[in-house]
């Protein structure tokens, strides 16, 4: 495993985003999701469309969180200022050595945070 996607990469898969959709097939057998995502994720689906949702979410490893990546989320938050979810999903990342791919670069700026990879940029609709 090398990522871990951040919820609003799935999001933009899901809303029909290519280069979201690329990414994840093309890193595929890569790619490991926290709690947090799935909960994310499956949070914007009614619950008829939830299966759909989760045949995917389902063909990648859904990594625990610990209390050692609690303990980090907890020390991230007071040194970040992130909510919760975000000071998780840095944690779990962190924690297992893997990359957080996300679009978030409010909360996860790559140039201060060496551990993100922001893989594509959405035009805003206007």
């Amino acid at each position: 495993m090398k990522w871990l996607l951040d919820s609003v990469i799935l999001i933009d898969h899901f809303n029909g985003i290519d280069r979201a959709t690329r990414f994840i097939a093309d890193e595929a057998g890569n790619i490991a999701l926290s709690p947090i995502t799935r909960a994310e994720v499956l949070t914007g689906f009614a619950d008829d469309r939830v299966p759909l949702a989760s045949g995917l979410l389902d063909r990648f490893p859904t990594l625990p969180v610990t209390a050692a990546e609690a303990d980090l989320a907890a020390s991230l938050r007071r040194s970040e200022r992130w909510r919760l979810p975000d000071a998780l999903q840095a944690a779990v990342a962190r924690h297992n050595g893997l990359r957080l791919v996300t679009r978030n670069t409010r909360d996860f700026r790559p140039e201060r945070h060496a551990f993100v990879t922001v893989p594509y940029t959405v035009e805003p609709r206007g």
